[in-house]
């Protein structure tokens, strides 16, 4: 076979192109600080990096769900805490009024006057709301818990049809913050406010009075009245109902205590599939720049010797 100078000129080209291309990449890499830039740079390497992309996007999701949840659990504390204070007040108030032989009726009318307010107050801690939603409503976020009057709260259709609704306590819907980790968020009104029998649990149905609401109108019925007995029952009834929001205030903290570990443990993972993305794409400068420099040198001496190969009187030799 025949080696003329029209195949050595085209295989010098084509390896100084090649050289190039390569010097080129180095470059963009350098420039860029990733190895590759389409899946055919490094088919495997891509792979890689489209799976540890995927698993952060669902562990950040899952980070927003568990800061959600904590935000929505942090309102249902500071609700319950606040209803504590009212129970607290309300206790004060009933143990200086249990006390008839040093009331008058005057005083005992000042005392309903504020166990009426608190009582109010109830109501309008009952229908606290966290980004738009009622917090103690359940599955019905878009609807408050109670009405105006202290009963549980009742719809009206488009002709003010009144329509009933039930609240249950098993209407508790959950977060995903983890590959299978569920956490429980909100807290059912029933569990907080009791049905009109007493207790904290089961359906309760638009226009039932709450246990609790129910403690503060007989509270305040003993006490226009002026029935000492009523008002040491109603006080007995009170501490009841502060244990049982203190038993549900700590079910909400143990809640937030294992969203905080939630929170963290994502936070870990999060940063480690990012050191391992980092390590699968990213270049390391201090080598790039020893490669950049060795190609340079191979393109400069692939000109060098280009240009000993393409002699000024190439044309003498063309054939």
């Amino acid at each position: 076979m025949r080696v003329t100078n029209n195949m050595l000129i085209n295989n010098m080209v084509y390896n100084l192109n090649q050289n190039l291309k390569t010097l080129e990449n180095l470059q963009y890499q350098k420039a860029t600080g990733k190895k590759f830039r389409v899946p055919s740079d490094d088919p495997i390497g891509v792979s890689k990096s489209l799976k540890f992309s995927t698993d952060i996007s669902k562990l950040e999701q899952y980070q927003r769900n568990a800061k959600d949840a904590m935000s929505w659990m942090t309102d249902t504390e500071a609700a319950l805490g606040e209803i504590g204070t009212v129970l607290h007040r309300a206790n004060e108030l009933t143990v200086d009024a249990a006390n008839g032989t040093k009331k008058s009726p005057e005083d005992l009318q000042k005392i309903k006057e504020e166990i009426d307010q608190l009582k109010e107050h109830l109501v309008q801690i009952a229908n606290t709301t966290y980004a738009g939603r009622h917090i103690f409503s359940g599955y019905k976020t878009d609807k408050p818990l109670l009405n105006e009057d202290g009963t549980y709260y009742t719809d009206k259709d488009e002709n003010g049809t009144e329509e009933s609704i039930d609240f249950k306590d098993s209407e508790v819907f959950e977060y995903n913050v983890g590959v299978s980790e569920r956490v429980k968020v909100n807290t059912a009104g029933v569990k907080v406010f009791g049905n009109a029998d007493g207790g904290y649990k089961g359906d309760v149905k638009s226009g039932d009075k709450p246990y609790l609401i129910k403690v503060f109108d007989d509270l305040s019925e003993a006490l226009d009245k002026g029935e000492v007995d009523k008002i040491q029952n109603a006080l007995t009834n009170i501490q009841n109902s502060h244990e049982q929001v203190l038993g549900v205030r700590a079910e909400v903290g143990a809640k937030m205590n294992r969203l905080e570990l939630t929170e963290k443990k994502l936070g870990v993972q999060i940063n480690s599939v990012k050191e391992l993305l980092s390590y699968n794409e990213d270049v390391d400068i201090a080598e790039i720049t020893m490669h950049i420099s060795t190609a340079e040198n191979v393109y400069v001496s692939s000109l060098m010797i280009g240009a000993k190969v393409i002699q000024p009187t190439l044309v003498q030799f063309l054939g």
